[in-house]
């Protein structure tokens, strides 16, 4: 029955997420719908200043989407695919998302060269540069290609480490990897008791160096146990 009762509110949660202009209050009703708390860190994840911010976060569940968009209305560098999933593909698009068919090779400098453009406009863009999910804490590398966009902006990159918690234990029951689907996922999220999502935001870098040191650097903020947001 919390599984029906979550649903029915989740439903009524995107009926008037189209009325309302607030992307921030629609992503927090979509959570607090589905029974989801959101823990996080005080503050913007953008930091102040002429360009936006690349703010870049390890993957976990397509959740991490909605928890993002609850503190801060970014654009999203994501997978075509995302355009069409509920909850998070309609504010995906209001948000002039940059849709890219999994990192293609050819489409590569393209791609940054977008990025760096909205970056220079004053606009935030987040990224998850594992390109894929994964439910362990070690997660996958980061690709260095999107760090670029950072370097050639003058733009501050923001690690952002993204966890999920019941009774205060790590959980997997968001995760979303392997041949998982979206409904298989989104219906274990309803029938979830006291899941949190944890957001910690780290200290922002400097575009400085290359696109790997870059890359290496964020990974690293991302990974650490303890947040330190300035």
């Amino acid at each position: 029955m919390e599984a029906v009762s979550r649903g029915v509110a989740l439903a009524g949660s995107l009926t008037r997420a189209t009325r309302s202009g607030d992307t921030a209050q629609r992503a927090a009703g979509a959570l607090r719908a589905l029974g989801v708390r959101l823990d996080a860190d005080e503050g913007p994840l953008s930091v102040p200043g002429p360009v936006g911010t690349l703010i870049v976060a390890n993957h976990v569940s397509w959740l991490d989407i909605v928890g993002l968009l609850a503190l801060e209305p970014a654009a999203f560098l994501a997978k075509r695919e995302v355009a069409n999933w509920p909850l998070v593909g309609e504010q995906a698009r209001r948000l002039d998302t940059l849709f890219v068919d999994r990192w293609a090779l050819r489409s590569l400098p393209e791609t940054v060269a977008a990025v760096a453009a909205r970056l220079r406009e004053g606009r935030s863009v987040a990224v998850f540069p594992e390109a894929t999910t994964y439910c362990s804490g070690e997660g996958g590398p980061f690709r260095r290609a999107v760090f670029q966009a950072a370097l050639d902006a003058g733009a501050p990159v923001r690690p952002v480490t993204l966890s999920y918690l019941q009774g205060g234990l790590p959980s997997t029951v968001a995760a979303f990897v392997g041949d998982d689907t979206l409904a298989r996922s989104l219906g274990r999220v309803t029938r979830a008791s006291g899941l949190t999502l944890r957001v910690r935001a780290h200290t922002a870098l400097a575009p400085e160096g290359d696109r790997k040191e870059l890359a290496a650097r964020a990974r690293r903020a991302v990974l650490a146990a303890e947040p330190a947001h300035v």
